[in-house]
């Protein structure tokens, strides 16, 4: 048994990798799904199609390496984060849609309990701050709008889960109920300090605690696939949230080494070791991984939107047919215009914090076209980027020099990676294995497998492709950033 299979389930599609002795990348399949918007600001999967995907993607992925299911010595799972479900214990069968992790639908409960003043309270126990990115109001909206839920829940009929969650649950038959200590670091429900749920904050939201999963380290034994699924049982030996596997796959294992992942959204973490650093400037405190029972600690800025600008000028007004266009677009861009675009389509994360603003565009003319808005689109994921560091440095203050590991689909474009260097004034370093996600999860599982290094080993073999150094002179710089700031304030005024 010498292959790891990686399960990637995101945002947009699932995906399934095997992994070689070597961790090099052997075979990839992938899927995407149907993205549901039943009302403005509502996200939802079907949680049926985020099961089948990842079934089809695993057999598919398999069958191109050319292997048997029994050749593969464990599975890891990354999964989108914060996404919600909620499904019956006897008939797995889900009651609701998944709430997705961009879904904004609780704005109105998290005002309610941040007028009651238990915003310093839940911050206190999980890190994070009263917003609907969080699995906890997804579930209490759930319990309160689905007929009988709150009985069925206190019956323990009930089970709730992340996606790595319903996914471990449909692998195994519905033998495991269980979650890892960075998916649940970001309910709003488990408290961080103590590594353990917290029953004062599942009274405060009127949540059962017999729905909740078993937490465990990010590398554990998590249960085995039912034989009937993928040909063989195989263990499942590791999970994490995908930007805390993207984190482990960057090798940021040292306090102050940072990634930043280019995905939907844009998550960048700062590592701070075993001390939860409390933010002043509303980022997040998280549990980056837990390994032998020991939580290691990150700092966390999120931004709701990156690549998913890119699909909204594919998809959303038909500017572009592929997001390859889009590099070309902004090099053709007149440097003349000033256009900022502020992609609050489902509210601004970090360090803002405001789920009803929306997007806006400032700066337009008669001549802005397709090209100008291509470029503000790259732009708006550096000046988002931007200000998540300025956030952490203000936190932490610098360690040495700040170099901004990256991965993620964006990545891929020089044109944005420039950008992003020149705006935030420090080093940018692509590495050569841009799935830093799955590499992660693939790492978690094979090191439990005994076939992959310990965190030492596998540090030394990360590998940079390109380094982007800033270029842009800083009065110019401080400009831009500047018109941004500005942009964004009108954004939050409306």
């Amino acid at each position: 048994m010498t292959y790891i299979l990686a399960i990637d389930q995101g945002t947009t599609s699932s995906r399934a990798m095997i992994f070689d002795r070597d961790m090099q990348i052997t075979a990839v399949a992938q899927e995407e799904f149907a993205q549901h918007f039943p009302a403005s600001g509502w996200v939802e999967h079907d949680p049926v199609d985020l099961w089948q995907t990842t079934l089809s993607t695993c057999r598919a992925a398999i069958a191109k390496a050319g292997i048997q299911a029994s050749d593969i010595a464990g599975i890891g799972i990354t999964n989108q984060r914060e996404t919600t479900l909620v499904w019956d214990r006897l008939t797995g069968a889900p009651i609701h849609n998944a709430i997705v992790w961009q879904d904004r639908r609780t704005a109105d409960i998290c005002g309610i309990l941040k007028s009651e003043g238990h915003e310093a309270f839940v911050t206190q126990r999980t890190g994070l701050l009263l917003d609907p990115y969080f699995s906890g109001t997804k579930i209490k909206w759930i319990l309160d709008h689905v007929e009988g839920a709150h009985v069925r829940a206190r019956l323990g009929q009930l089970a709730f889960g992340t996606v790595d969650s319903w996914i471990i649950w449909n692998l195994t038959g519905g033998a495991a109920h269980v979650t890892d200590a960075t998916n649940a670091s970001r309910t709003m429900l488990y408290d961080i300090h103590d590594g353990d749920w917290s029953s004062d904050l599942c009274a405060l939201l009127d949540i059962p605690m017999a729905i909740l999963p078993k937490v465990k380290d990010c590398a554990a034994e998590f249960g085995h696939t039912d034989p009937a699924l993928l040909g063989a049982t195989i263990p499942i030996l590791g999970v994490a949230g995908d930007q805390q596997a993207a984190t482990i796959g960057q090798a940021c294992f040292q306090p102050g080494m940072m990634k930043s992942t280019y995905g939907t959204g844009c998550f960048a973490l700062l590592n701070t070791g075993d001390v939860p650093v409390t933010s002043q400037n509303r980022l997040l405190t998280t549990v980056a991984y837990q390994l032998d029972g020991k939580p290691t600690y990150a700092l966390e800025g999120a931004i709701f939107i990156a690549g998913a600008v890119v699909q909204w000028l594919r998809d959303g007004v038909g500017l572009i047919t592929d997001a390859h266009q889009t590099q070309a677009m902004a090099e053709e861009a007149d440097r003349g215009q000033d256009v900022i675009m502020v992609p609050a389509f489902t509210g601004l994360g970090a360090p803002y914090w405001s789920p009803d603003c929306r997007g806006a565009i400032f700066g337009l003319t008669r001549n802005s076209g397709p090209n100008e808005l291509a470029r503000a689109a790259l732009e708006s994921v550096g000046f988002q980027t931007r200000d998540l560091l300025e956030a952490m440095q203000a936190d932490m203050g610098r360690i040495g020099e700040q170099v901004l590991r990256v991965d993620g689909g964006m990545t891929a474009s020089d044109w944005t990676m420039q950008f992003l260097a020149d705006i935030t004034g420090a080093p940018v370093d692509r590495p050569k294995v841009l799935e830093s996600t799955a590499v992660g999860a693939a790492w978690l599982a094979g090191m439990r497998a005994g076939i992959y290094p310990g965190m030492e080993g596998f540090a030394q073999t990360w590998a940079r492709d390109q380094r982007f150094e800033p270029m842009m002179q800083q009065p110019f710089r401080e400009d831009r950033y500047d018109a941004w700031k500005k942009a964004v304030q009108a954004a939050l005024s409306v």
